[in-house]
This record gives C-alpha cells, structure tokens and sequence, in this order.
C-alpha cells in the first residue's frame, strides 16, 4: 500500500496504535522550512492523546506559517466563524520555523515561543504534512507520548 494510502486509513480509523503513525513516520521524506509556508487546516489521529480533546474544545482548525519567525500554532475558529490566532490558550503565543534534526533526520520544526515543545513535519504529499509534537509534553498533558497529527494546504 503507497504511504497516501496508509495515511488515509489511518486518518479515517477510530482508534488508532500511535507504533502505526511512527511506521508511516519513518517512510516519508523529510521537508524543508520553505516548503511548508503558509495556511493550514489540521486534524489528528485517534491515539487517544490528551492533547486531541485540549484542541477540539478551542476550536483548532490548523497552524498557519508566514515566515519562519511568525508561526501560529493555534489557528481556531471563533463563535463568530472566523480564524484568529488564539495566543492565550494552552501553547501560550506564537512560534518559528527552522530545519531541526528528529530521529536522526533534519525536516522543518516548529519551535513553540513559551512551551518546551517542537512540532516535527514530514510529507505525506505536497500538500498534506504529517506532524508530531515532541518535547516536555507531560507538563501540560499529563503524558509523555508523542502527539501525531496531520496538516493540508488551507487554500
């Protein structure tokens, strides 16, 4: 099965073991920060991580990246309908963008301002990111596991 293909399973699964997300993980290819820049809307996996219900209550719907040093990590939905950068919930601020090694390889990484926490991306495609949080995750969630999510290109 092609890693489109496997990554739309999984997208679409209830429950899922995060050990199949780090298979699909190991066979992408890594991103550069200039390939990621821009609007996107996100979702996450059913792994069962606390971080998933954190986002839903406000209203995530993506990240949007600028430029490398003006990363909105929580792009929500207001009452009202529209998008606004929420830097008063749980990732306190905004965030930047640079190449950083994970697992032995350099893919572009978003470095949150006020959390010890980075987001790790790699292509599934073009337009569709695979991403994970990493970092100091128990603090805030209780949990030292890996957050796995996904991104589209928000056009």
């Amino acid at each position: 099965m092609d890693v489109r293909s496997r990554f739309e399973e999984l997208r679409s699964a209830d429950s899922v073991d995060p050990a199949e997300v780090e298979a699909l993980w190991a066979d992408l290819p890594t991103v550069a920060v200039a390939d990621i820049l821009g609007p996107w809307r996100g979702g996450d996996f059913a792994c069962g991580h606390p971080a998933s219900g954190l986002l839903t209550r406000l209203g995530w719907h993506g990240k949007n990246f600028d430029d490398p040093m003006a990363a909105q990590p929580l792009v929500c939905r207001g009452a009202d309908g529209a998008l606004y950068s929420n830097t008063d919930a749980a990732a306190g601020g905004e965030a930047s963008l640079w190449d950083i090694a994970f697992r032995g390889e350099v893919t572009a990484t978003m470095v949150y301002d006020r959390m010890p926490v980075l987001d790790h991306f790699k292509a599934v495609d073009g337009d569709t990111l695979l991403g994970v949080m990493n970092g100091k995750l128990a603090a805030y969630f209780g949990v030292p596991d890996l957050y796995w999510f996904w991104l589209e290109r928000d056009r």
